[in-house]
């Protein structure tokens, strides 16, 4: 007992000497020192502190983003046989993979895309090209739960490249942005599922608002593209890959701006620039779809161009905007309302249009039968038509009557027009028969890399008008041609065989002999 008494006190004795030195060698951290069984890892707070306006921006992202994904969901497509994942040329949307040979289309007999919920009893609002070629119950809808339901097709339009399907059941469906609140540079948030990856978010800001692509209403095999299809892209660098077509473009209030469409890109994945439909036109299009299944859009019956700076010098405007008209619908809105080849729209129901898509936009949220009142530059004067909407069906082919009150054409020698690169005939009897033309001079040649061949002069067409002034005989458009300045511009009005009127404008060259 006395034995064990002393081991112990030994064993004390030899433990506090054995501290004391510790202590003394290693400071006062040494028994954390000796201790400390793990290292710690990472420093102990962040190097930066975050101002409260970014916390705030950070925190506006995090809120948007959990509130719109409710209403983007995931679209998968059976279809018949393989079809293009986009009825547009496939350089905008064919992606291969980091190897540069890997094709990632989508195997025979489906597709997917995305789509946005626009009801509380589940209406949803997608691409055309994600749906147009699905069988007869083969397009199945997934929302944010994980949830499946099978959709009915309510309706397409290719010429806007949108379309509705339907799901039952109650759901949280998109706001609706207003347009006139929509403006380049604010920031905005794409949803969808891009490359199969559900439920992704990407933000950017609009770059752009009224892009005209050339990609709706394009043929997959031919690449021609429908006169009729309707483009007003808002434009934006949030990024959008295949997959996110028919998905939603949010603004920071969380309100729906556009419906993601495509993209600029020829590897087809994102290359900084992605394009989606505007609100107003998807909300006139579901409406109508939603309605009966099928678009009662009117039409003012013409082919249009942007006013470019030729133009406007040949028509006398002051600054370059405006919408002209080349070609006029025989039996159409504007035939019938009295708009002409050659005249300028600059204004539709006081609402100012500066380029065709402009003037796209405010038709196609008509219906036929709707009146519209466009204001038209001709011949140096403001005048305004009032104009009926039609619809498509009966409009028949691009044609106008007859010029009016020209005097017959009068014997003369053929012209050459170095400068502008084309050569223009007498008519003869049998010519004024065949074109169904009183007036006009016969284009023989045009050069190939001459300007009027740049500008859309082509051979054998009637020139009948220039700068407004009829035209009889190759010296008559000798003479009004040498009466204008060097970068004058001029409008011919110009008559194919068809009936077809076009207007073509030029800017008068140094050399004009």
């Amino acid at each position: 007992m006395n034995r064990t008494l002393l081991t112990a006190i030994s064993l004390i004795g030899v433990g506090v000497v054995f501290g004391v030195v510790l202590m003394t060698t290693l400071g006062e951290n040494a028994l954390e020192k000796v201790f400390a069984a793990e290292p710690t890892l990472g420093a102990q707070q962040a190097p930066v502190s975050v101002p409260p306006a970014v916390r705030a921006l950070n925190d506006q992202f995090v809120s948007v983003a959990d509130a719109v994904t409710k209403s983007v969901v995931f679209i998968d497509v059976k279809t018949e046989s393989k079809q293009p994942s986009m009825n547009i040329p496939q350089e905008f949307f064919r992606f291969f993979g980091p190897d540069g040979e890997q094709d990632l289309t989508p195997p025979e007999g489906e597709a997917a895309g995305s789509g946005v919920i626009i009801s509380t009893d589940g209406y949803i609002v997608t691409n055309n090209h994600v749906v147009e070629h699905a069988k007869d119950g083969g397009i199945t809808v997934t929302t944010i739960d994980q949830k499946e339901y099978k959709a009915k097709l309510v309706g397409r339009d290719p010429l806007t490249d949108l379309a509705v399907i339907k799901i039952e059941g109650s759901f949280t469906p998109a706001h609706f942005a207003q347009r006139s609140m929509i403006h380049v540079g604010e920031w905005v948030i794409a949803v969808g599922s891009p490359l199969g990856l559900k439920s992704t978010v990407t933000s950017g800001i609009i770059s752009a608002m009224g892009r005209g692509i050339g990609i709706v209403g394009t043929n997959e095999r031919s690449y021609e593209r429908n006169r009729y299809a309707v483009e007003n892209f808002i434009q934006t660098d949030a990024a959008i890959n295949p997959g996110n077509s028919g998905g939603g473009l949010f603004n920071l209030e969380g309100s729906l701006v556009g419906i993601n469409t495509a993209i600029a890109s020829r590897s087809g994945v994102n290359a900084g620039y992605g394009f989606a439909i505007p609100i107003d036109m998807v909300r006139s299009v579901a409406e109508d779809l939603i309605d009966d299944g099928k678009i009662e859009r009117g039409y003012i019956g013409v082919e249009i161009s942007s006013v470019d700076e030729t133009t406007a010098k040949a028509v006398g405007l002051d600054r370059v905007s405006g919408v002209q008209v080349n070609r006029v619908v025989k039996g159409g809105a504007a035939a019938s309302a009295g708009v002409e080849v050659g005249d300028v729209v600059l204004e539709v129901d006081g609402q100012e249009v500066r380029t065709s898509n402009d003037l796209q936009n405010q038709i196609v949220l008509r219906r036929a039968g709707d009146k519209v009142k466009l204001t038209l530059w001709r011949n140096g004067k403001q005048i305004t038509k009032t104009v009926t909407l039609r619809s498509l069906d009966g409009e028949g082919s691009f044609a106008e009557a007859k010029s009016g009150d020209s005097q017959p054409a009068s014997s003369d020698e053929p012209e050459k027009f170095k400068g502008l690169g084309f050569t223009v005939s007498q008519l003869t009897s049998a010519q004024r028969k065949e074109f169904d033309t009183d007036n006009g001079v016969i284009v023989t040649d045009v050069q190939r890399t001459g300007p009027t061949s740049r500008r859309g002069l082509k051979p054998n067409t009637v020139i009948i008008k220039a700068d407004g002034k009829a035209v009889n005989s190759p010296a008559e458009l000798r003479r009004i041609l040498s009466s204008k300045r060097v970068g004058d511009g001029v409008l011919f009005v110009v008559k194919d065989k068809d009936g077809s009127k076009t207007a073509v404008t030029v800017e008068v060259p140094e050399e004009n002999s």
